[in-house]
């Protein structure tokens, strides 16, 4: 140990330091500064750790401790506090830069660092300075904004009060008020999963399977339990409960008891009083397997001789055919007939937090804190695996979530120590680890044929698609029926002939990824539509605008929708468009390696199923407040806003009068999950439904006040609920159902290079045309839009998790600030005719429609098409060799 003397947010500390100790630690652990983060495994990948040292940005996971004998450090809570902010701090909440605000602490600091020393940066220095610093959820576009207005603070050409002057306070819809929780993460005060101690805390770590599938015939937990700092070791057998964690298959173990069906499957828990001491101990348990045959593809699964996975269904454990019109006789006859093979990746949703997860028993009662998007059924799920007499959920900030949190990961394993040490748990895996233990967006392969008449109107539609299930079953169906809902995308096809089959592999299990389904099938899809307009000699967006479906016309489901404003998005991207072609004519005509493209691709979205229902609730307080209690999830998508400003518009009060009540599941019911951008579709419109049953009873007690309507003898609280007609049942052999109530549609047009010598594409800028009716807050609508291109972005071009291998953000390709583009946005507010004030869902379509229209600017560039994602170098540079 070595005696340290620094200064740390202006206090000079002396501490005891080991040879190991980095500053991270330090900092989280021993002085509570927990609003620096951790995301990558102290390799220096993510950023979130960084703080100040001696003037200079610095991440912390990599400084050790023993060499900062006199060091100034400053952290993101020595910067400023909610009601004395630093006017980085401001900045960033003024631009709508945090969402999740996971990475918020250490961009900030980053920021704070790079303006000290240059307080006017471009765009450029900006992109340097934060190289090291990783989001996911805004697409790094308002990141920038927030630095560069920063710069104007500091320079004194404006001032936070200014800028604030700027919102209309009086104006709720359409105006982008300052999210309710954005300045507390700012100032790095909110608290997420791993930020949570308690006394007399354990510390678990969990033992993997090294192997794909094998027979467990032994844990040799003996040298384990000689480790420092040991408690305990469990396995499956100490699990009181079912052991499963029931979706819509009993098939995923907490523990798995006999078998291991994929790499990184839990087998034990090891309980220590530190992480170091449990994941050393985990290390040294003993697993001894016998090997069985692994089947990593739907092709390997489904072959005559191949081993069955599970015991309760065949390797083929879903399958859903859909039959509209006669697809058959439409291809016969059809003037053109596109026929392609597609495929895309397995992928990962990539939040920056790890897999986090708090647990502790309170009487009888077990209590969960960790990420969650629908509290009440997570807390179902675990009370019946891990045998407790009651469980409450709580969720705490989240650092984002993009779909993966619909299934339960270190929750489970964290409850069932809970249950078995008696002691509170802390479960902080590794983001090695999280990468195995979560769910994946599944890959497809997909055998299409897309048919037109002569006057380009589209006839028929074939798509016969596989899905790589993985392990478990999880959520499968569900995606599955997903993307048989919007099959057709945003096009009337009378004839349509489809069947999807899940497969049970031994891979990744494949679960709710940002627009769950519709992301594989449209990439297929809308590459199509592109090669059928160049067969026909068409323009690619008129032939899609002529194709539209259009009100009366039904979906592949069989379903008619009521209300579209597709045609009109394609009339306002037309000049966009044709300015694109012109830019990129230009630019090609100098010659050269590298070539321009641009591509479109399209998509109406649909949201809140048939049958979909949420329920919440609305109290005014005895200081005339009013909470809103509603089990809705907020990983960054800005629910926090819509709740808060639909009620503040309703109700005609100020903002500050609104509370939320929304992360717990006691004094709330189920509202539905985050899931399926439905919660302003569906959680706002309960809302609205209960807010107007209040503001009727203020009217009529002549009082917007607690004391008003206990005098009138009204009610004080208020319940809502929003109901949508009909069954979300597929008829088991024409797939045809009762499908979305609302749609928001959206065209994508992307502009990039492609170097024809290497294969490699830059995307220089995406321009997006969206509708999802009245816009509540113009940031977050604009956030949503950004955060998915850039993941629609990585999706095209680079990334793709393979199990066992990708570990840690660099392998995983995940996006940087270097990756940034220019973003354009075209909006059209239609009402909705059941919508919420008019508004619907906005957050997965732009995920949707931004891969294929990389693909199609790609081909544009230089006739490369490509058929299976990822379009990496490699595959680009090889279908340009193809064609010649």
């Amino acid at each position: 140990m070595k005696t340290v003397t620094l200064t740390v947010n202006g206090v000079k500390r002396k501490v005891d330091a080991s040879p190991d100790l980095v500053l991270l630690d330090l900092l989280r652990e021993e002085l509570d500064l927990t609003g620096t983060k951790q995301s990558c495994d102290r390799k220096g990948q993510c950023g979130a750790c960084t703080v100040i040292v001696d003037g200079k940005a610095t991440r912390s996971c990599l400084k050790k401790v023993v060499d900062l004998e006199g060091a100034d450090v400053i952290t993101v809570e020595g910067l400023g506090t909610p009601d004395n902010p630093h006017p980085v701090q401001e900045a960033f909440v003024l631009t709508g830069a945090i969402q999740c605000g996971y990475c918020t602490p250490g961009m900030i600091m980053a920021t704070k660092a790079l303006l000290d020393q240059n307080p006017d940066p471009d765009t450029a220095a900006i992109k340097k300075a934060l190289a090291h610093n990783l989001c996911r959820c805004t697409g790094y576009v308002k990141i920038i904004d927030a630095i560069k207005l920063a710069g104007k603070f500091l320079r004194g050409e404006t001032t936070p009060a200014k800028v604030r002057a700027n919102i209309d306070k009086d104006k709720m819809i359409g105006e982008s008020h300052p999210r309710p929780s954005s300045m507390l993460k700012a100032c790095g005060l909110a608290k997420f999963g791993g930020d949570y101690k308690m006394d007399n805390m354990l510390e678990i770590a969990a033992v993997h399977s090294t192997e794909f599938h094998a027979i467990i015939k032994s844990i040799d937990t003996s040298a384990a339990k000689e480790m420092p700092g040991m408690v305990g070791v469990m396995t499956a057998e100490d699990i009181k409960g079912t052991n499963r964690l029931p979706f819509i298959a009993l098939d995923q173990p907490v523990l798995c008891e006999d078998k291991v069906r994929a790499y990184g499957d839990p087998l034990a828990i090891v309980a220590a009083e530190t992480r170091e001491q449990a994941r050393a101990a985990a290390a040294a348990v003993k697993v001894t397997y016998e090997k069985l045959p692994v089947m990593k593809t739907p092709e390997e699964a489904l072959a005559p001789a191949a081993v069955q996975i599970h015991p309760h269904s065949p390797n083929l454990c879903f399958q859903q055919p859909q039959i509209k019109g006669d697809a058959d006789k439409a291809l016969k006859d059809a003037h053109g007939v596109i026929e392609a093979d597609f495929s895309t990746q397995m992928n990962h949703q990539s939040p920056l937090e790890p897999e986090a997860c708090f647990c502790y028993l309170d009487g009888n009662e077990l209590v969960v804190i960790g990420r969650s998007i629908m509290i009440h059924a997570h807390a179902g799920m675990i009370q019946g695996a891990v045998g407790a007499e009651k469980v409450r959920y709580i969720e705490p900030y989240s650092g984002g979530q993009f779909g993966i949190k619909a299934n339960i990961s270190s929750e489970g394993i964290a409850a069932a120590a809970a249950m078995h040490f008696k002691r509170p748990i802390r479960y902080i895996p590794s983001l090695a680890e999280s990468f195995l233990i979560t769910s994946k967006r599944h890959p497809f392969s997909m055998k299409t044929k897309l048919a037109a008449d002569a006057k380009g109107n589209l006839t028929a539609y074939f798509n016969d698609f596989i899905m790589n299930k993985g392990a478990y079953f999880l959520l499968g169906p569900i995606m599955a029926g997903r993307a048989l809902h919007m099959l057709n995308g945003a096009y009337n096809i009378p004839n349509i002939s489809a069947l999807v089959k899940l497969v049970y592999t031994n891979n990744g299990s494949g679960g709710a990824a940002r627009g769950a389904g519709p992301p594989q099938v449209m990439f297929a899809l809308e590459s199509l539509m592109d090669m059928m307009a160049e067969k026909l000699g068409m323009d690619p967006l008129e032939f899609r605008k002529m194709n539209a479906l259009k009100p009366g016309q039904t979906r592949s489901t069989g379903a008619p929708i009521d209300q579209t404003s597709f045609p009109e998005l394609c009339d306002d991207i037309r000049p966009h468009y044709e300015r694109a072609k012109k830019d990129a004519a230009a630019f090609n005509k100098k010659g050269g390696k590298i070539k321009r493209g641009v591509g479109i691709a399209c998509m109406s979205f649909g949201i809140a199923e048939a049958g979909d229902r949420a329920d919440n609730a609305v109290e005014i307080n005895p200081d005339d407040t009013v909470t809103i209690y509603a089990a809705i999830a907020d990983p960054g998508e800005g629910n926090d806003s819509m709740l808060s400003q639909l009620a503040a518009q309703v109700l005609g009060l100020p903002l500050e009068k609104i509370k939320l009540y929304t992360r717990d599941t006691d004094k709330t019911v189920a509202a539905g999950p985050s899931a399926g951008s439905r919660q302003t579709y569906m959680g706002g419109g309960a809302l609205v439904n209960g807010l107007e049953k209040m503001a009727k009873a203020m009217e009529e007690a002549g009082s917007k006040t607690y004391s008003g309507l206990k005098k009138a003898g009204k009610p004080t609280r208020y319940e809502g609920t929003k109901q949508i007609a009909g069954k979300d049942e597929f008829d088991p052999k024409t797939g045809q159902t009762d499908s979305f109530d609302s749609q928001v549609h959206n065209i994508q047009m992307a502009e990039v290079e492609v170097d024809t010598e290497t294969g490699k594409t830059k995307v220089l800028k995406m321009t997006t045309a969206v509708d999802a009716g009245p816009i509540i807050h113009p940031q977050n609508l604009e956030g949503q839009l950004e955060g998915g291109m850039d993941q629609g972005i990585g999706y095209a071009l680079r990334e793709e998790f393979v199990l066992g291998e990708t570990k840690d953000w660099i392998t995983f390709k995940f996006p940087t600030i270097a990756d940034s583009f220019e973003v354009e946005f075209v909006k059209r507010e239609t009402p909705r005719i059941r919508g919420t004030l008019g508004s619907t869902g906005i957050g997965e379509m732009t995920m949707v429609s931004t891969a294929p229209a990389v693909t199609n600017a790609i081909y544009n560039a230089c006739g490369a098409r490509i058929h299976h994602l990822p379009a990496t170098p490699d595959k680009v540079k090889a279908a340009i060799a193809a064609k010649t």
